[in-house]
């Protein structure tokens, strides 16, 4: 049985023994159902709403998402039993990887190669695998991370912008002048992982610079929004819209949170410099907030740059990056005003998310929330809930793995 959210109605959930519970025993709940991502032919797969496979191909962010979310749990306390980090770790070198063209194929097979696409967005998720393949010592981590390091250095780095590049063909020919902010949103996080594992300034710098860019630069000038698409020259590409996903037109309140929750992270790993990154992490999750779905619950996917909604689709991963910078917030300051939102999304996400009868969350409501299948065809993956519940467990806002392997709070 799935224990209660908390115990109390005073004080903080992050202190409540019976919260920590719920979110351990969620934690286990998800790694039990995606247990049954291995394919019985190698290889990682997709799985349906039961945790049967889909079929289809094995994408790159997938592939790496698994091992950062499996070796996260590792080194929480929970046996890898089905042995999705090795597994994972073995796809990235020997299918993923592209043994006549370097860099990581975006879609593969087996050995064939479905999609050689280059993506930005990919290649920073191999770094955040690598890095926490790092973190919890495993045999392959090094020779991965060395190599994802120097193909992001040669291909998608811009020293003179300080940000990243986003997509090339198999051949490294570049096939568009888009540049976006998804990828650098998640190349801070592959790269905050990265000096968190190696302790190399370098990799702290860059990341930092990426925050400064969309921080200090473009939320200001966009209401404390963050504008999702720019040209090669990165001016804002306001007429842009690609994949419905991961290129959605408009601006994206998910990536405000999980900038804002990046954005203390890096503070605090620089040694809480007396600045303004405290006041500006809030400003953008508080105006975020403002895509609060009063009378259902949830996030407006995607909204316009004036702020009015564009896309009301409420998807799962908007509500655990919200967990996850108020998470954050709530031990930064221990404000009440906080603490009410942490509750308001939990309470949320254990009514309308949360698979409590086979495990994972439902990706996607429609109406009477009840789960529906517009955008995905199953649960597609356990990364953003499984971190929900991991961070608020782990002591601190940044060195998650650190706090993790000190406590192993997913030990049973």
């Amino acid at each position: 049985m799935t224990p209660p959210l908390a115990s109390t109605e005073t004080g903080f959930w992050l202190d409540d023994p019976t919260h920590r519970a719920f979110l351990a025993a969620d934690a286990r709940r998800q790694l039990a159902f995606f247990d049954r991502s291995l394919r019985q032919d190698g290889g990682l797969v997709s799985l349906d709403y039961e945790g049967k496979p889909l079929k289809g191909p094995q994408e790159l962010f997938a592939t790496t998402r698994l091992v950062h979310s499996y070796g996260l749990a590792q080194i929480a306390g929970r046996p890898d039993a089905a042995g999705i980090v090795d597994r994972g770790m073995d796809d990235l070198w020997t299918r993923h990887r592209d043994k006549e063209h370097g860099g990581y194929l975006h879609a593969v097979d087996g050995e064939e190669v479905v999609d050689g696409i280059k993506l930005g967005y990919g290649h920073v998720f191999v770094l955040l695998a690598a890095s926490t393949a790092k973190q919890l010592g495993h045999p392959d981590a090094d020779r991965l991370f060395d190599d994802i390091v120097a193909v992001l250095d040669r291909h998608y780095w811009d020293e003179a912008v300080g940000l990243f590049r986003d997509e090339f063909t198999r051949d490294w020919q570049p096939f568009s002048t888009y540049r976006g902010m998804n990828a650098n949103m998640h190349g801070v996080e592959a790269l905050l992982a990265a000096f968190e594992a190696t302790g190399e300034a370098i990799f702290l710098t860059r990341a930092r610079r990426i925050l400064a860019f969309f921080i200090d630069r473009i939320a200001p000038q966009e209401g404390w929004r963050i504008a999702e698409h720019y040209t090669d020259d990165w001016r804002i590409d306001r007429a842009y819209e690609g994949n419905p996903m991961f290129r959605p037109a408009g601006t994206t309140p998910g990536h405000s949170f999980e900038m804002a929750r990046l954005h203390l992270q890096a503070w605090d790993l620089a040694g809480r410099p007396d600045d303004d990154s405290v006041v500006k992490a809030r400003r953008l999750a508080e105006t975020a907030l403002l895509a609060w779905d009063e009378a259902r619950g949830g996030f407006a996917y995607t909204l316009n740059a004036d702020g009015s909604v564009a896309r009301n689709a409420r998807y799962w991963w908007p509500v655990t990056e919200a967990i996850g910078i108020f998470a954050t917030l709530v031990k930064l300051e221990r404000r009440q005003a906080d603490e009410v939102w942490y509750r308001k999304l939990w309470r949320f996400a254990d009514q309308c998310l949360i698979d409590h009868e086979t495990g994972g969350w439902f990706p996607e409501l429609g109406e009477h929330d009840r789960p529906a299948m517009d955008q995905f065809a199953g649960k597609p993956d356990i990364y953003h809930a499984l971190q929900a519940e991991l961070f608020p467990l782990a002591g601190g806002i940044s060195r998650a793995a650190e706090a993790l392997a000190a406590q192993k709070p997913l030990a049973e």
